[in-house]
């Protein structure tokens, strides 16, 4: 299977190069097949709807620990049955840092790993751990994921999974392969009206589901402190030297998935529908080259960043699925806009809009329901995911919880996932969800290089979407739900 896929990549000129190098080869008068981005293979092993062997402790090893990597350890260690062994980073201080910020929970005592930038790869070989968490550079995550499932290990991580359609075949492959989870973190609808909204979409409030919509409109503009570098944190800054590199060369919508996961979950993608083909348009940069010019003139570290081709201001991109339904992103982080990711889900019978807040419902054209039947419907609608997790807050001992970041507070994402391992569950996200959201910023590359031309979405499931179980046991059907807040 393998070489075959190898074999098909070199054929259409891809194998090496993922999608960015593509774009620069395939021009939009040039006749190609219309799959020719799919994959033939089979699959090897279905990952939706498997439960591996339960786990009594989930003990777990986290490579990279920024602010969400060191946020990240202080969620698991708040958590039941978690044991944390191992962190790795290249910068030592991060990992003394957020050793000493666990310190309450006497049942962690990681070890470190901080000898170069190699030396995640010793944490992966270790023998003790169950899970792997990667919150590192983008351009690292498929290969480290790779080594991990490889040496045995669950992966949980940061977005994306893969920058590659190559690499997100790879990542869909050795999961089979090993029967290891691959789990993205990522907005889901596991929490808050996220979690209401997929309650009311499965019991039909909206009628038949016909578009949605949603965003990462992010400012990353307006503050120019978080671009001061900072000596006491490696001369880093608050945007990160490595995303800001993201951004050049590169034109598509970069960041799908806080806006698209929602979604995806609520249509059914993955198991019932899936998505067909998409189109993509960027406008032209218009901040981050003018914001450039200012840094340099105040810090030499800018100057190379000067004339250099910056993603557009605004992607919007457009999906079909075979069911007929259409999603619609964008992707914004250089205008002054107020913050939105999920937006709007909307059915023949009603709609669901979630920004500008307050979140709002409709029935008819008549306009949005009263704020008091609104709160009703939400009351009525809280699925019993969300009522479980409040309940476990609530008599938890962690009096710091409210003080603390909310990227450092339990979620219930974190939660159920250690849940599900400890309980022998299928993951709620898996393999197929993780490759599948990520690979859409290659495809709007792409689109977007090839004057919007559609392209065909892989099928990660290799037609499996079509049988497969629902997934998102937001009513804990399955059970689970036994592994405690500490």
């Amino acid at each position: 299977m393998k070489n075959n896929r190898k074999e098909f990549l070199k054929q259409i000129g891809l194998a090496g190069l993922g999608l960015t190098g593509a774009s620069k080869l395939l021009d939009v008068n040039q006749s190609y097949k219309k799959d020719h981005f799919q994959q033939a293979p089979g699959q090897r092993f279905n990952m939706h709807g498997y439960a591996a062997p339960a786990l009594e402790t989930v003990r777990v090893g986290l490579i990279g620990i920024g602010s969400r990597g060191s946020g990240t350890v202080r969620r698991l260690a708040g958590i039941e049955g978690v044991e944390i062994k191992a962190l790795c980073d290249t910068v030592s201080e991060r990992v003394r840092a957020t050793i000493d910020s666990i310190s309450q929970f006497p049942q962690h005592s990681p070890h470190s790993y901080t000898d170069g930038p190699d030396a995640w790869k010793k944490l992966c070989e270790r023998d003790d751990i169950d899970l792997i968490y990667i919150a590192t550079p983008w351009h690292l995550h498929a290969q480290q994921a790779l080594r991990a499932m490889e040496h045995d290990k669950h992966v949980y991580m940061e977005i994306p999974a893969a920058q590659t359609i190559e690499e997100c075949w790879q990542v869909v492959e050795t999961s089979e392969r090993t029967r290891k989870h691959c789990a993205l973190v990522s907005s889901s609808c596991h929490s808050g009206l996220n979690a209401v909204t997929l309650n009311m979409v499965r019991q039909g409030f909206f009628g038949e589901l016909v578009h949605g919509e949603g965003n990462y409109v992010h400012d990353r503009i307006s503050n120019r402190n978080r671009w001061v570098r900072d000596p006491d944190n490696a001369y880093w800054f608050g945007y990160r030297p490595w995303r800001l590199d993201e951004n050049i060369g590169r034109n598509g919508n970069l960041y799908p998935q806080h806006g698209l996961t929602p979604l995806a979950q609520m249509m059914d993608i993955n198991y019932g529908d899936q998505m067909d083909y998409l189109v993509s348009v960027s406008s032209d940069d218009f901040s981050m080259g003018p914001l450039m010019e200012e840094l340099a003139a105040e810090d030499d570290y800018y100057k190379p960043y000067v004339g250099k081709n910056f993603r557009g201001n605004m992607n919007v991109t457009i999906i079909r699925t075979h069911k007929g339904r259409t999603i619609m992103l964008q992707h914004d982080i250089s205008s002054p806009r107020p913050g939105s990711r999920f937006q709007l889900i909307s059915g023949t019978q009603g709609i669901s809009r979630h920004y500008p807040v307050p979140a709002r419902i409709a029935t008819s054209h008549d306009g949005w329901i009263p704020e008091e039947e609104f709160h009703s419907l939400e009351e009525k609608y809280t699925p019993e995911i969300t009522k479980r997790f409040n309940e476990l807050v609530n008599q938890a001992a962690d009096a710091d919880r409210e003080n603390l970041r909310s990227y450092a507070r339990v979620n219930e994402m974190d939660w159920r996932l250690i849940d599900c391992l400890r309980n022998g569950l299928p993951l709620e996200m898996d393999v197929y969800d993780a490759v599948l959201w990520s690979a859409i910023t290659p495809l709007t590359e792409w689109s977007v290089a090839n004057r919007s031309n559609s392209v065909k979405v892989p099928d990660f499931t290799n037609g499996a979407w079509m049988t497969n179980e629902r997934g998102m046991d937001i009513n804990l059907g399955k059970g689970g739900a036994t592994t405690m807040l500490i």
